[in-house]
């Protein structure tokens, strides 16, 4: 990863408000204070004579080569070290959560003083952006049924009471606390929803404590216990929490924070359990205007150089002009390959006959995972079973080579050229990766997370980045265990452009 000079956060909102004025949906200003403003851009309106239109042409043509060049002759530069200092605490995010136009107690219902609103204090911590981006969607989502406006709270690595702003990790020093809205800002983050939907948008943790000095606190374990299900599918657990919600009256609700998770790793760990609520959930708002941050677009733009090509690109691809920020661009494979401590989470798997992620096994997909013989059910697999485990979950350079390979020769795979590698795998093992690609003469351009050039802001959510990049593929090949690859392939599956063999698993 390549460290990359600071800009600030109103260059980055005019950049993104650029970006969206040919979008079908409208995408938040900074403040998203006007939420019935429709930022379709005025000068495609205008009658420009074909003189102007004339000049505009070379400019633009002049301007894509010239940008392209630049951005090309840096695309095999090696990468630095980002300096010593101090992670960002990303203040300027915050302030701009805490201006959001429905913090306004002035409001009339259903915001402001006499809203009612629900607060998931008991929301996970000290996770990967993964899990936690799959418990805010769904809870959020849980929210909206209710018609109670959705509590936000930061990315949370330290959940003390009065947490330091840094934590460790592995040895290093990361933001304790990093604000929702630097990865996402639809609806579940405080964006609008659509015209015409009435919905309380959703609302920062502070303004809720200044609403509602004393909420009615609930415990997700009695209420979760009271379901009577030992495994209850993430159906069963929306409709009990709907059915005790619609007997408080009281307009502010707090989930205990020492109590467990309202949709447990079980919910999502499971296809049997998740994907009941599918078809209703993905024509939701909270998945169907799902929308990344300027933040995150604005890393995207920086770094499209490295997985895609000019002639790939057209018009429509140009940082300051895109019809659809999501689109699947032709010709990109993503790989999602994780290491580090994910070697021993691939035996803890197959100690316990795990299964893929729930959204990780749709019906329709054309890889499916059955725990093979000599997987554990009591903390012990055989090492034949845990060899099978580790093709599907950690794979080897050998492996990763052989499986894109095949994938390259599906119907689905028609026409890949460029690889973007999504992985936290140390720089040596990467570079060896990014060889052994090449070296079967099919691809293009072969980059990885590791040649990413970031700001100190992007650095820490890198993760939501890779995500992006993900999201756009062609054709995904990722970790079927994985909540990073499970929420990307949720988010690509409630496309109609993205069929459901363009998700593959290794």
């Amino acid at each position: 990863m390549v460290s990359s000079p600071k800009r600030t956060m109103s260059s980055i909102y005019s950049r993104y408000k650029r970006l969206s004025q040919d979008y079908d949906l409208p995408l938040p200003s900074p403040a998203d204070a006007h939420p019935h403003r429709s930022l379709g851009s005025a000068w495609c309106s205008r009658r420009f004579t074909k003189r102007y239109l004339a000049i505009l042409a070379v400019l633009l043509v002049c301007t894509y080569l010239r940008f392209w060049s630049v951005q090309n002759a840096t695309s095999d530069s090696k990468s630095i070290v980002v300096d010593d200092s101090l992670p960002p605490l990303y203040e300027e995010w915050h302030t701009e959560e805490l201006a959001l136009p429905q913090h306004d107690p002035e409001l009339p219902p259903p915001e402001g003083g006499e809203g009612r609103y629900i607060n998931f204090a008991n929301h996970i911590y000290g996770l990967g952006w993964g899990n936690a981006l799959q418990e805010v969607l769904l809870d959020s989502y849980l929210a909206y049924q209710s018609g109670r406006a959705y509590v936000f709270d930061n990315y949370t690595w330290s959940r003390d009471l009065d947490p330091p702003p840094y934590s460790d990790y592995n040895g290093k020093l990361i933001p304790s606390r990093i604000p929702l809205r630097t990865m996402i800002v639809g609806p579940t983050a405080g964006g609008e929803f659509a015209h015409g939907d009435n919905s309380p948008r959703s609302v920062g943790v502070e303004y809720f404590r200044k609403v509602c000095p004393t909420p009615q606190i609930v415990s997700a374990d009695e209420i979760n216990a009271g379901m009577g299900v030992q495994d209850p599918t993430a159906q069963q657990v929306i409709t009990r929490w709907l059915d005790v919600l619609n007997t408080i009256d009281n307009r502010c609700v707090e989930v205990d924070r020492f109590s467990q998770q309202v949709f447990g790793y079980w919910t999502f760990g499971s296809a049997s359990r998740l994907l009941g609520i599918w078809e209703e959930y993905k024509k939701s708002p909270i998945v169907r205007q799902f929308k990344w941050s300027p933040l995150i677009h604005d890393a995207f733009d920086t770094n499209y150089r490295l997985f895609t090509s000019p002639s790939a690109l057209g018009w429509s691809f140009l940082p300051f002009r895109s019809p659809d920020p999501y689109a699947p661009i032709p010709g990109l494979l993503v790989l999602h390959v994780r290491r580090g401590d994910y070697e021993a989470h691939c035996e803890h798997l197959a100690n316990w006959s795990s299964e893929y992620s729930g959204f990780n096994d749709f019906p329709e997909f054309p890889d499916k995972f059955v725990p093979p013989p000599g997987s554990g059910t009591n903390g012990t697999a055989t090492e034949e079973a845990k060899a099978i485990y580790r093709e599907h979950c950690y794979p080897s350079i050998e492996q990763i080579v052989k499986r894109v390979e095949e994938i390259r020769d599906t119907k689905a795979g028609k026409g890949l050229k460029n690889v973007y590698v999504m992985t936290n795998g140390p720089r040596p093992w990467v570079a060896d990766l990014k060889t052994a690609l090449k070296q079967t003469g099919h691809w293009s351009k072969v980059a990885t997370s590791r040649d990413m050039q970031l700001t100190p802001e992007q650095k820490y959510i890198a993760q939501a980045i890779d995500m992006l990049v993900g999201h756009r593929a062609q054709v995904i090949i990722g970790n079927g265990f994985s909540s990073m690859t499970s929420n990307i392939v949720m988010l690509r599956m409630a496309r109609d452009d993205l069929t459901p063999d363009s998700n593959r698993f290794w």
